[in-house]
């Protein structure tokens, strides 16, 4: 009684995603699959690319900041996912709480600028492939890496300092397998209209305004490509962006359902499938796709 006093005060319960039935040991056991290759994968993206000269030009660095950024994502909500799960222990303190929403909202916030940054980059090497390395020079590389993981990190920032200042009552049960700010909006005491209309603003930001400079980028590359005379070049421009536009898609469309739909018209079950699908599942297909389609990047893996 004495600690369920204390975990209702100061902290929360994390209802998690799966039961001991044997179904969902079989999914809890799929899930720790996903991420060991997710995190092995997105470790050997970032070594590769550091270890191999030939891969160090601007395209490939936002490709080992993008694996980083997938690496810290889905370290940032699986650990203690399962941990909570082998145990039986479902409370996470205000803390650790505070954390997982910043680190998640920051990465979430960080891979938008980037992805966009990297749209930016195919744009300027097949429209402009003379002056690439001007447009796209290591100092301007760097800035946009920069700029993203700062802009990132003023999100998560924002978002965990308004969210943890509201007070919370009843049960304290987060209807989730992680500390979310849609789902634990759900449990506080006071009205949070202002800060719904808040997050949806920096959705706005966040999603719309990379995704229309990715439209835009990739309207020119569709242009260039169509000029392009002969086929091998047309087949080179389709296969430098085709991996970055599946990746876009499936991030965008699960990320847009969660954060820009109205809290009433979401629902728990929805929520954790969603989630789990761009936390766990994409950064598990990011180095596979990119892998898989580059040359470069299998060279290099033989190469180690």
């Amino acid at each position: 009684m004495a600690w369920e006093n204390q975990t209702i005060n100061s902290g929360f319960i994390l209802l998690g995603i799966f039961n001991h039935n044997p179904t969902h040991i079989f999914l809890f056991s799929l899930v720790l699959s996903i991420f060991t290759v997710a995190f092995m994968g997105n470790t050997a993206m970032v070594l590769l690319i550091y270890l191999d000269t030939q891969l160090h030009t601007p395209m490939y660095f936002l490709l080992s900041q993008l694996s980083l950024m997938d690496l810290m994502l889905i370290c940032t909500t699986v650990p203690k996912m399962a941990f909570n799960y082998l145990s039986g222990k479902k409370y996470i303190s205000l803390a650790s709480c505070g954390t997982q929403i910043f680190f998640y909202v920051s990465l979430l916030g960080a891979e938008c600028f980037l992805l966009a940054a990297m749209a930016y980059d195919h744009y300027v090497a097949i429209c402009y492939p003379l002056r690439y390395s001007i447009l796209m020079s290591q100092k301007i590389c760097g800035l946009m890496a920069a700029s993203s993981w700062i802009l990132g990190s003023l999100d998560g920032i924002i978002e965990v300092a308004v969210a943890l200042s509201f007070s919370y009552c009843g049960a304290r049960e987060i209807p989730h397998f992680f500390c979310d700010v849609p789902a634990l909006l759900t449990l506080s005491c006071t009205n949070t209209l202002l800060f719904q209309r808040m997050i949806f603003i920096c959705c706005v930001i966040m999603l719309l305004f990379p995704v229309a400079v990715i439209i835009a980028s990739y309207v020119h590359v569709i242009r260039a490509v169509i000029r392009m005379g002969t086929g091998d070049g047309r087949r080179k421009a389709f296969t430098t962006c085709s991996s970055h536009i599946m990746v876009v898609g499936m991030y965008y469309g699960a990320a847009m359902f969660i954060y820009m739909q109205p809290t009433s018209d979401r629902s728990p079950t929805q929520d954790k499938m969603v989630s789990a699908f761009y936390t766990i599942f994409t950064p598990m297909l990011n180095p596979l796709i990119y892998s898989l389609h580059n040359k470069e990047v299998a060279r290099a893996f033989t190469k180690v």
